[in-house]
């Protein structure tokens, strides 16, 4: 198995990198995220999982061990291969995943490309109390669980104006899915947002 590489990075793609390991250049499938960070000549180390199939031998690299391992817990939900669980964690943070189960909420994975409503319910129940994270202390840990309850806010705001619940979460969910990371976290802009998209012509009348 490998576990970790480290090395030069030769190429890049938009889901990808080759580290030269030893005059050995491995191909690495990676997160958007990481692939966007990692330029041509820079000294990367990955954490990495071979998984192995009749046709491929592919390697999935991480930055972290946390991510590595949540990696490992979704390919054994039902359903999840592995290019859908790379799409997990490039969608979602690792406390996200985290809070998103504990919560018993599939909405953030059904944001998911690849991932349907039945395989994203089956991720929640099937990692229910197995993801561990490690929280940074003070302010940061603060945010993030604040972050977290925004979309609620947003949903509980539309339907005081007048929406039902499934409309607010659908539309939450959509206008979310396209802003940028400081307006999901705003309840005012994620809200201003999501009010833009439904139009003041899509109200509905609750209880008659």
């Amino acid at each position: 198995m490998i576990s970790s590489v480290r090395g030069t990075a030769v190429h890049v793609d938009a889901d990808s990198v080759v580290v030269e390991v030893g005059g050995v250049g491995l191909h690495v499938a990676v997160t958007p995220q990481v692939a966007r960070t990692t330029h041509l000549g820079d000294t990367v180390l990955l954490h990495t999982t071979l998984i192995v199939r009749e046709d491929a031998l592919s390697l999935f690299g991480f930055e972290t061990r946390e991510e590595l391992t949540v990696f490992g817990q979704l390919l054994g939900v039902t359903g999840v291969g592995p290019k859908s669980a790379l799409g997990v964690l490039a969608t979602l943070t690792v406390p996200q995943i985290a809070d998103a189960v504990a919560a018993d909420d599939d909405a953030p994975f059904r944001r998911v490309s690849g991932i349907g409503p039945k395989t994203a319910k089956l991720i929640v129940v099937q990692l229910a109390g197995k993801i561990a994270v490690t929280r940074p202390s003070g302010s940061g840990a603060v945010d993030a669980a604040a972050s977290a309850t925004v979309p609620a806010q947003v949903v509980q705001a539309l339907v005081g104006l007048g929406w039902s619940e499934r409309t607010a979460v659908d539309a939450v969910e959509a206008a979310a899915s396209d802003a940028a990371e400081a307006d999901r976290s705003s309840v005012p802009a994620l809200l201003r947002l999501t009010l833009a998209a439904l139009g003041p012509a899509r109200k509905e009348t609750v209880g008659g």
